[in-house]
């Protein structure tokens, strides 16, 4: 949708921060930075805040733009990302940290709108047709309980994310590293193609710079997997997971953390005191068969997780 009116008064007037990178992984996957106007608060690993755009923007596809009528409401449509990380400085040859950097990263994937009639207007399209140097709106406040609060130095962490549930990861496996965690910190990632690993190289480098950690990719449609697909609950099942890492999936002392697909973190329902799990099953389920215990409101277990939808 794009309003008659002129937009640059309403930039102008709800627009607080600027579009400084964007990193085309694929045609609907992206890096992007986002630097705001004043300046970047103290956040933690794992947080996220929110981006928004005006109803008034274009998409990346404009003659496919949402027709939602004359009822023109010119106003923000806004969705939470969790922050992503650059890791490394540009050199690649340390771990930034947090205080280097004046900017937000998000990995974001396209998710397309078919544009029915009367359907709320969509955020990534928009974000998709945007250049750099171009203006945006940026949460003023970060926030999320999906942390790595409690976590000893010794403890084993395993990052398990689909797509771009990445993205929070990148940022607590930069920290533990950063800071000096001595427990095994596994990462792994299960996306469609080679070509949806956007951070691949990144952290095939921090595998080689730091022997605790380790760095597994799973992709489900390329030709040589399309038959034969392994999931991230199947490394579990099958104990690969610990034969490829040397870890041991001990609840004493390792917390899992599982971002992205919910059919790949499988949260249970708790009704009238009954916990139920979702079919197939997820990590959640196979986990907790092994003695792991998920966080349940504010009882904070060993798994912790994101939904991404």
């Amino acid at each position: 949708m794009q309003t008659s009116q002129d937009p640059e008064p309403l930039r102008a007037g709800q627009y607080n921060a600027t579009l400084i990178y964007i990193h085309p992984i694929q045609e609907e996957l992206m890096v992007i930075r986002v630097r705001p106007d004043d300046g970047v608060p103290p956040y933690l690993p794992g947080q996220y805040t929110t981006l928004g755009l005006g109803d008034w923007e274009p998409t990346n596809d404009p003659a496919h733009n949402e027709e939602v009528g004359e009822n023109l409401k010119n106003r923000l449509i806004r969705r939470a990302y969790s922050i992503s990380y650059p890791i490394f400085r540009e050199d690649a040859r340390a771990i930034v940290r947090p205080e280097e950097l004046d900017y937000y990263e998000f990995y974001i994937t396209l998710v397309q709108r078919k544009g029915e009639p009367g359907q709320e207007p969509s955020l990534t399209p928009r974000l998709f047709g945007l250049k750099k140097g171009e203006r945006l709106w940026v949460g003023t406040k970060v926030t999320g309980h999906y942390t790595l609060d409690g976590i000893k130095r010794d403890n084993q962490i395993v990052l398990a994310a689909t797509g771009t549930g990445e993205a929070p990861h990148n940022c607590m496996a930069a920290h533990l590293l950063r800071t000096g965690h001595r427990g095994s910190i596994v990462s792994i990632i299960c996306v469609r193609y080679t070509q949806d690993l956007g951070y691949k190289a990144t952290h095939e480098q921090l595998a080689r710079m730091f022997p605790q950690y380790h760095y597994i990719t799973l992709t489900t449609r390329e030709k040589e997997t399309l038959n034969q697909k392994v999931y991230i609950q199947d490394l579990v099942v099958s104990g690969e997971l610990e034969t490829r890492t040397g870890i041991c999936l001990d609840p004493a002392m390792t917390h899992v953390y599982l971002c992205g697909n919910p059919s790949m973190i499988g949260v249970p329902k708790h009704i009238e005191g009954v916990k139920t799990y979702p079919s197939p099953p997820g990590m959640v389920e196979l986990l907790e068969s092994r003695g792991f215990k998920a966080d349940y409101k504010k009882e904070r277990g060993n798994i912790h997780f994101e939904e991404y939808w």
